[in-house]
């Protein structure tokens, strides 16, 4: 396992304030790995916090440019897009698997949770996302339906295939990777946003409810979600609950 001990080792966030977002799925791996991070936009804004150190960031952080954050700096090394800081992050870690073979398994579902998280993005914004939701709620609940009734059963039911396929208890097997932290996000946010929904279409997963459950009890992610650290959902995110969108 790789611990940080030297400068080029300091892992620093860049992620938009005030919601869990994109970012909460990196801060899942870090808190897992046991690695310290500074959260920079968190920070108050006379210690250089806030959004505007997001805004810095995207400007001027050496490195190829990012497109848009959760952006990771590691010294003079610059990592954005969620899936693929969460796969370096799992490699230097101890959260990914030993083998080429393993690895690119383990970032195809890592694609395929933010493949997730994209289609529920669009469930409360499927127009643009300059408009507010209020301005696009009529294409918003014919984009939810869809979602619910038919998308919804089909990413569950693969992840519970790939769960009984690998025999467990881990997506891939017998360790925990970066892809089992970031489907327990994903699945306290569909929770959290659709929870009628959520909870009909979970019934035919239960082994992918297990999976849930052992990875939010793992010491350390167990330790986070219960503190004050942890951010809670809220409508201004990724994951946003709206009644009308998880009719009964």
């Amino acid at each position: 396992m790789h611990t940080p001990s030297s400068a080029a080792d300091h892992y620093e966030l860049y992620y938009w304030p005030g919601i869990p977002g994109r970012g909460e799925f990196v801060r899942l791996v870090c808190e897992d790995a046991g690695v310290p991070y500074l959260d920079v936009a968190r920070r108050p804004v006379e210690d250089g916090g806030g959004e505007q150190a997001v805004v810095r960031a995207l400007e001027s952080l050496p490195g190829l440019p990012a497109f848009a954050p959760p952006i990771l700096r590691v010294g003079e090394l610059v990592i954005a897009q969620t899936a693929n800081i969460c796969r370096f992050l799992g490699e230097r870690h101890d959260l990914a698997p030993g083998t080429d073979g393993g690895r690119a398994e383990a970032m195809q579902l890592q694609l395929t949770v933010t493949d997730l998280v994209a289609e529920v993005h669009d469930t409360h914004h499927p127009i643009a996302v300059s408009q507010y939701y209020e301005d696009q709620k009529p294409a918003a609940k014919l984009r939810a339906a869809a979602f619910r009734d038919e998308r919804l059963p089909k990413f569950l039911g693969y992840f519970e295939r790939v769960l009984r396929r690998s025999g467990g208890p881990w997506l891939l097997g017998d360790a925990c990777c970066h892809a089992d932290l970031s489907l327990l996000q994903a699945l306290l946010g569909l929770e959290y946003a659709f929870p009628r929904a959520f909870a009909r279409a979970s019934a035919a997963t239960p082994e992918l409810l297990g999976l849930r459950d052992r990875v939010a009890a793992r010491p350390r992610l167990a330790a986070y979600l219960a503190s004050p650290r942890r951010q809670a959902f809220n409508e201004y995110g990724i994951f946003r609950h709206y009644p009308e969108l998880d009719p009964a």
